[in-house]
């Protein structure tokens, strides 16, 4: 059984940024996609970014194209996800979740629902 532990989060000015990083314990990532979910208070649990097993394929939320890069060292049992030019609407409880199935890449359209195992959260604050 994976477990999956977020950390790097914190309070941070608009336009600051920071690194979260999921680590796992347990089975190896280095043969799932992972992704990165955000959930404010009130509000739906939406996707933020994905990597594909091997990194070579990403994909992002509209809202964070360009401000956020998700990567991964398959050595380190490690994804991350760097945040720059953060907005105050970036403001939410981060996630990471594994991918149910090794080898599957990921589509938007697909939600959270391919994700089986998930992490506790990191709490990001951005402030004004």
């Amino acid at each position: 059984q994976v477990a999956l532990v977020e950390s790097g989060g914190g309070l941070v000015q608009a336009g600051g940024s920071l690194r979260l990083s999921c680590l796992a314990s347990g089975p190896t990532l280095s043969t799932y996609t992972v992704g990165w979910f955000r959930q404010s208070p009130g509000k739906e649990r939406e996707f933020v970014a994905a990597i594909s097993w091997s990194g070579s394929n990403t994909n992002y939320a509209d809202s964070v194209k360009g401000r956020f890069t998700i990567s991964r060292d398959n050595a380190k049992n490690t994804v991350y996800l760097q945040m720059n030019s953060l907005k105050l609407e970036d403001t939410a409880v981060y996630y990471c979740a594994r991918h149910r199935d090794r080898f599957r890449q990921y589509s938007l359209i697909q939600g959270s629902s391919p994700f089986g195992s998930w992490g506790q959260g990191t709490q990001v604050t951005v402030s004004s």
